[in-house]
């Protein structure tokens, strides 16, 4: 059974940092890229960062580069999403996904119908 399993969401404060991590299971993790993608109240859900099997094979959304950093351990299996600065705007559900295709990371962060696994979604909160 594929499972993808969001955690770390929460409330913090304007420039504050959190760590989303995806714990990935029942599929080949090292085939697939995998990403975040955020949805706030009465937007559309956007990606903002997809990671293929190696951190140099990432790409950040403009709204978020400089800001987040995305990882993956070593065993493929478990992503992080590294906030920093966070903003109000940053405010919305956070969820990861997988996409068959390790080299497609940046196709899996640009279309929201790529993804062939999500996870449920973590609230993520910026407010003072």
């Amino acid at each position: 059974q594929v499972q993808l399993v969001e955690s770390g969401g929460g409330l913090v404060q304007p420039g504050g940092s959190l760590r989303l991590s995806c714990a990935a299971s029942g599929f080949t993790p090292d085939q697939y890229a995998i990403g975040w993608f955020r949805q706030a109240a009465g937007k559309a859900r956007e990606g903002i960062s997809c990671i293929g099997t190696s951190d140099d094979m990432a790409w950040y959304a403009e709204s978020v580069k400089g800001r987040f950093a995305i990882s993956r351990d070593s065993d493929m299996n478990t992503v992080y999403l590294q906030m920093n600065s966070l903003k109000p705007e940053d405010t919305a559900v956070y969820s990861c996904a997988a996409g068959l295709g390790s080299g497609d990371y940046y196709y899996l962060c640009a279309h929201s119908g790529a993804p062939d696994y999500w996870g449920q979604g973590a609230q993520v909160t910026v407010s003072s």
